[in-house]
């Protein structure tokens, strides 16, 4: 592995289900303050593989949200490395947002992908929603 090696992971949402938060009765706070799902996405290139990602987000996504998540991303890379890793993430998700973060939490990875550490944001373009990984060594 190079200084800094970038894996460019485009994915796609497969699965969407709503996870129950313990804990959360009361009406001091509208219904929408915060929710739950359990994300799985199918990842196509640069990375071929699945992912399964808890999630957690505040607001509306019209309006403005948060979110944050834990995701477990399992596959194998364009240059032939296989194994799973954890990423962190998270963003304010509102129109023009600059605050997406993320990162590849140090010794979650396994396989080829042991030691993988470094940042990790989603971004967006024409073909859709991708990961941009910069691992560093």
């Amino acid at each position: 592995m190079s200084e800094h090696d970038t894996i460019t992971a485009r994915f796609s949402v497969t699965g969407w289900e709503p996870a129950e938060l313990p804990g959360l009765a009361g009406d001091d706070a509208p219904a929408e303050w915060v929710g739950a799902i359990t994300m799985r996405k199918t990842y196509s290139s640069g990375l071929v593989g699945t992912s399964v990602a808890h999630f957690v987000s505040s607001g509306e996504e019209d309006s403005g949200r948060g979110y944050l998540a834990a995701e477990r991303i399992t596959g194998t890379l364009d240059d032939g490395r296989t194994g799973s890793v954890t990423v962190h993430h998270g963003a304010l998700q509102h129109p023009d947002d600059p605050s997406a973060f993320g990162y590849v939490v140090p010794g979650t990875g396994t396989g080829d992908f042991a030691g993988f550490r470094g940042q990790a944001r989603i971004l967006h373009d024409a073909e859709g929603a991708y990961f941009v990984i910069t691992l560093e060594s």
